[in-house]
């Protein structure tokens, strides 16, 4: 293959003008051994040896250092004279610095326009542009810069990073290299190297982007883990202790002197701070009311006020909002520019937490580091926090209620029953059937509702049941639910499986998951009717419950509600209830139903 490739090449060679001078014979023969023997070698092992320097660089390091670094063995390889990143910003829709060699980030313009520039050309057409004379290029404004650099010739190579996920974009940039000479030629090699190159930084950037999506995995699920074992803990949930229990899991990512979490009014004119850390006086007054118009930056997470002209003090976007430095930010109080100071505090972050555009609550991370910004992956750990806190908040809020509506539930249900004796005893009762039939009722409801209070702190042992029994019974309670929902013209379908399938867990955990899916299912059956199905069956080593109804749903509603974000607390709870139960949940969407699929491991 090699040789075939030689001899080729020095075909070529021979029908160069000037090589029409040489003779046959041993000097070409010469040639074609030193080509084989001597040049490629030596060429292949310098190339790959430097693209596989880029390969190896340390995808934990910032993406702004891989460039840099990526920049750093362009420029040697190339023999140029510095080399810069820009990546395009969907936000600004603006090019923006992201890594030099040598490193000249401070003196760098932050962005520079996409239109009518090289290097928004190159993002547009991801081709390589070459610039013989930078001084004669319309396209590049900023001749002074390249004047002092002594740099007077060009190459805007473009490089790409494929998304990961359906709703994300690529990330599409050029890295310029510099060169001294004027009206310089590129020859065709240095452009292709290059471009070998530039590929090559994307193969590091995918291999961080896949190894921060299994932190981001990691974190989430020490986070769920223990928000969800203070949850289930028999004194119910203190967010004080969610606080201390969860705060350390983003230790490493940031060196965090505080935290808080505030809920928002509907009026959007004040925040009510819900629960901090540390909780130590000094810190934080829990459920103390601040006016948002004398927090500056309230105003802007909660997009009451413009965002300013770039600032070096402040990054905003839509993620996040960032006080890089409170005692210089025009955007902080002075009362909290005195409690930055007092407490250390060096860069603030600002994390918005809502449902559907409309911001509910935020998050503030008070740092001791001197942040300039976050990562992707940094601000996703936040949010998944942010979000989980805030269920916890209104958990904690719901346990304080059902707290207090146990006692009520008792004392309603026992003098339902005395009233009843009382009744009874004066013969009023079988002189009035209506009056008997209706305290029937009410000693009923009221002896349920106080059977549901006495079990709300008492969830009780795992036990070994038959899930074709328990869906069963849920599915027949349902039926009269359809009943009160007055739904009209659904059709009803049980198919149980065959035998017994034995699960081990929290009989009311199961019952619960059952009840909040049939009960979801019964209401997204269309006003015209439809049909309503469960299946019990056994896969692997599954026990399997297949709930279908009429209707389909959309698949970006299909992933939110598979990532808990679907609206309302039913699908939400229902997660975390089969996650603690060791089981799995999937949605399926055929051309005009849904089903969901829970299986719970089968019992030995």
């Amino acid at each position: 293959m090699i040789w075939d490739f030689v001899e080729r090449l020095v075909k070529d060679i021979q029908n160069e003008p000037w090589a029409k001078r040489c003779e046959d014979g041993p000097f070409w023969e010469y040639l074609a051994s030193s080509l084989q023997n001597v040049v490629l070698p030596v060429f292949l092992n310098e190339t790959t040896d430097r693209v596989e320097k880029i390969i190896e660089i340390d995808p934990d390091l910032p993406e702004p250092e891989i460039l840099t670094r990526v920049t750093h063995y362009m420029v040697m390889f190339l023999r140029a004279l510095s080399a810069s990143v820009r990546i395009y910003d969907p936000n600004t829709g603006q090019m923006l610095s992201y890594g030099s060699f040598p490193f000249e980030e401070a003196v760098r313009p932050t962005f520079i326009p996409l239109e009518n520039t090289i290097a928004g050309d190159v993002v547009k057409t991801q081709q390589t542009h070459l610039v013989p004379n930078i001084l004669k290029e319309d396209r590049y404004s900023d001749k002074d810069v390249v004047r002092r650099k002594g740099a007077h010739s060009l190459m805007a190579v473009p490089f790409a990073i494929p998304r990961f996920f359906p709703r994300e974009r690529d990330t599409v940039g050029v890295i310029q290299i510099y060169y001294p000479e004027n009206d310089r030629e590129f020859p065709p090699l240095d452009i292709q190297m290059a471009e070998i190159m530039a590929r090559r930084l994307s193969y590091v950037i995918a291999r961080k982007k896949i190894l921060a999506l299994y932190r981001i995995k990691e974190k989430k699920e020490a986070i769920d883990r223990k928000i969800f074992q203070k949850i289930g803990s028999r004194e119910g949930i203190k967010m004080k202790e969610v606080f201390n229990e969860v705060i350390p899991e983003i230790a490493d990512i940031i060196n965090l002197q505080s935290c808080a979490l505030f809920s928002v009014s509907a009026d959007q004119e004040q925040v009510v701070l819900e629960a901090g850390y540390p909780d130590t006086t000094g810190f934080h007054g829990i459920g103390k009311s601040f006016p948002v118009r004398d927090e500056p930056a309230f105003a802007l997470i909660l997009g009451r006020e413009t965002p300013p002209e770039e600032s070096p003090f402040e990054v905003i976007t839509p993620s996040y909002v960032l006080i890089v430095d409170p005692q210089r930010s025009e955007k902080i109080s002075p009362n909290l520019k005195r409690f930055a100071g007092n407490h250390n505090i060096n860069s603030i972050l600002y994390i918005p937490l809502g449902v559907g555009g409309e911001i509910t609550h935020f998050m503030t991370f008070d740092a001791l580091d001197f942040r300039q910004g976050y990562s992707e992956w940094e601000i996703e750990i936040f949010l998944f926090l942010g979000r989980e806190l805030v269920q916890a908040q209104r958990l904690e809020q719901l346990d304080d209620t059902l707290h207090d509506f146990k006692n009520p539930a008792i004392a309603t249900a026992g003098f339902a029953r005395r009233l009843k004796t009382l009744l009874q005893q004066e013969n009023a009762l079988a002189e009035n059937p209506t009056i008997r039939k209706y305290l029937d009722i009410l000693v009923e409801e009221t002896s349920r509702l106080q059977e549901m209070a006495l079990s709300l702190q008492h969830v009780g042992q795992e036990q070994v049941v038959d899930l074709n029994e328990i869906v069963e019974k849920r599915f027949e309670i349902n039926q009269e639910a359809i009943k009160e929902m007055l739904k009209a013209n659904v059709r009803l379908k049980e198919e149980p499986g065959p035998g017994r399938l034995p699960v081990r867990c929290q009989p009311l955990y199961l019952e619960r998951i059952l009840d909040n899916l049939l009960n979801n299912a019964t209401k997204a059956i269309p006003l015209q009717g439809g049909d309503l199905a469960v299946r019990t069956y056994a896969a692997d080593n599954w026990a399997c419950a297949e709930i279908t109804n009429s209707g389909q749903i959309a698949e970006e509603d299909r992933l939110r509600l598979l990532e808990g974000g679907g609206r309302g607390r039913g699908f939400y709870i229902t997660q975390r209830l089969v996650r603690l139960i060791k089981g799995q949940l999937e949605v399926k969407v055929g051309s005009n139903s849904t089903t969901m699929i829970v299986r719970v491991p089968l019992a030995a």
